[in-house]
């Protein structure tokens, strides 16, 4: 590891670093599955047959493979229009959901409204249990600044949601690109008004530090369940800093630099 710079500014990932995804996810599915069986709309046998047999690990398997549609959607828009319209990757979960049923025999499961609600899990998914507290912490030093492959609105709306209290909200469209592209990087420390040197990227994703490093970032790993894609980029010792999965992840990277 190597030694801390003087910083000034900490960037965060937010889905998967900030938030969790998966556990929201199968959380709020399982529930309102649940609900929908309990309740008095009318469900075809087989949907109901099947939602019956659903456990909660079944709902973690399919927000996994609704997660993977949504991956396989950014990649198409990335190779079609060598760019990719977050609004519509939002767009694309909601319009999903009901296919992934469908297929599943349970496309009778919830109506319209409930499927818009469900399709819109990513504006509410739930803190870890060190993100605020560490961001507070960690606001008494620095600028805390989210720096997510995303939209605006989305990343605003979440933030409220959760009470997530960073300094400032940066969201990948702002500089008409998206990570690992240096135009995010440099350009979210050019609208801070700070050096390159003078930010840190704090990320759970690994090919994303290496594309803030590349920049010229100091880069802090924070280790969470099922996030890394890229395990193989374990063995490039790309980040400066990195906590491991127990190790209470923002609190600590706040130990760490000094608070």
């Amino acid at each position: 590891m190597t030694t801390v710079p003087h910083l000034r500014v900490l960037f965060f990932d937010v889905f998967g670093t900030s938030v969790a995804q998966r556990t929201p996810v199968a959380d709020e599915l399982s529930k309102a599955a649940q609900q929908a069986l309990q309740s008095n709309v009318t469900i075809s046998s087989e949907a109901r047959a099947k939602a019956t047999k659903m456990s909660y690990d079944d709902w973690f398997e399919f927000g996994g493979v609704w997660n993977q549609e949504e991956a396989k959607f950014r990649r198409e828009s990335l190779a079609k229009y060598n760019n990719i319209d977050w609004r519509a990757v939002d767009k694309h979960r909601i319009d999903v959901l009901p296919k992934l049923l469908e297929q599943r025999g349970l496309g009778s499961l919830w109506d319209e409204s409930q499927l818009q609600h469900l399709g819109r899990i990513w504006h509410r998914l739930t803190p870890w249990s060190d993100t605020c507290r560490g961001l507070d912490l960690l606001n008494s030093k620095f600028s805390t600044v989210s720096l997510s492959n995303s939209y605006y609105d989305l990343l605003k709306s979440l933030v409220a949601h959760s009470s997530i209290p960073f300094t400032h909200i940066y969201t990948a469209d702002l500089f008409q690109s998206f990570k690992p592209n240096p135009k995010v990087y440099l350009g979210a420390a050019e609208k801070m008004g700070v050096k390159p040197e003078e930010c840190g990227l704090v990320a759970s994703h690994l090919n994303d530090l290496k594309g803030a490093k590349a920049c010229g970032f100091y880069t802090i790993y924070v280790e969470r369940p099922l996030e890394e894609k890229n395990p193989e980029l374990r063995e490039e010792n790309i980040p400066d800093m990195w906590i491991k999965e127990n190790e209470d992840g923002l609190i600590t990277i706040a130990n760490r630099l000094g608070i």
